[in-house]
């Protein structure tokens, strides 16, 4: 009897130690594809950024000044108009690799930024929005976040924040209402980021 329980250990432990071999080579090998394509990376030559997808703020249609009391409003709406001066780039979901890769290690600075002040604007605008529809000014929140969700913004709470004016706050028909949140879904699908599953699942649970 004791020797199918000894043949059966070790088979187990030969099966285990076949596993954890298989295992750290797929690791290593991991680890030596993402240094390979960082040294990559690092000596692509500078390449041109005019055909980046720059946002542009549109001052002249946001709600500015609805708010003249409220500080944090105010520093949004302050952010908000500074970058519209500045260059705005969405992007999420790039790592700084792939963006040496893309564009030229010369050009990670210049990205890094325009990334930083992307997330500076979504950020601000779905306070912004917030603020506004908590204050009852649900027309001006409306057109805060739709412009938020035109960026492809990943914060989760615009889009559902949108939803719940939509379906409570605008005085909408059911087939407006279903319209405006399907015309969400694609750009939804389009992006690049940990919470587009979230993001999609609750534009089709509403």
């Amino acid at each position: 009897m004791k020797l199918p329980i000894l043949t059966s250990f070790i088979l187990f432990v030969l099966a285990t130690q076949f596993a954890i071999k298989r295992s750290n080579d797929r690791e290593q090998k991991s680890e030596d594809d993402f240094w390979d394509k960082e040294r990559r990376a690092n000596s692509t030559r500078r390449k041109s950024l005019d055909g980046l997808d720059y946002i542009t703020i549109p001052v002249d249609r946001l709600p500015f000044g609805m708010m003249p009391d409220n500080d944090e409003v105010l520093w949004s709406e302050k952010l908000i108009k500074n970058l519209a001066e500045q260059k705005v780039v969405n992007l999420t979901g790039y790592t700084n690799t792939d963006l040496k890769l893309e564009y030229g290690a010369p050009n990670i600075t210049e990205l890094t930024v325009y990334d930083q002040n992307y997330t500076t604007l979504v950020t601000n605008l779905q306070q912004w929005g917030k603020a506004l529809a908590d204050a009852g000014f649900y027309k001006e929140a409306q057109t805060v976040l739709e412009f938020a969700v035109s960026t492809r913004t990943d914060v989760t709470q615009t889009y559902r924040l949108l939803c719940d004016l939509y379906k409570t706050k605008l005085d909408m028909t059911g087939d407006e209402i279903t319209r405006k949140i399907d015309s969400m879904i694609p750009i939804a699908e389009s992006l690049n980021s940990l919470s587009k599953d979230t993001i999609i699942s609750i534009l089709r649970s509403n």
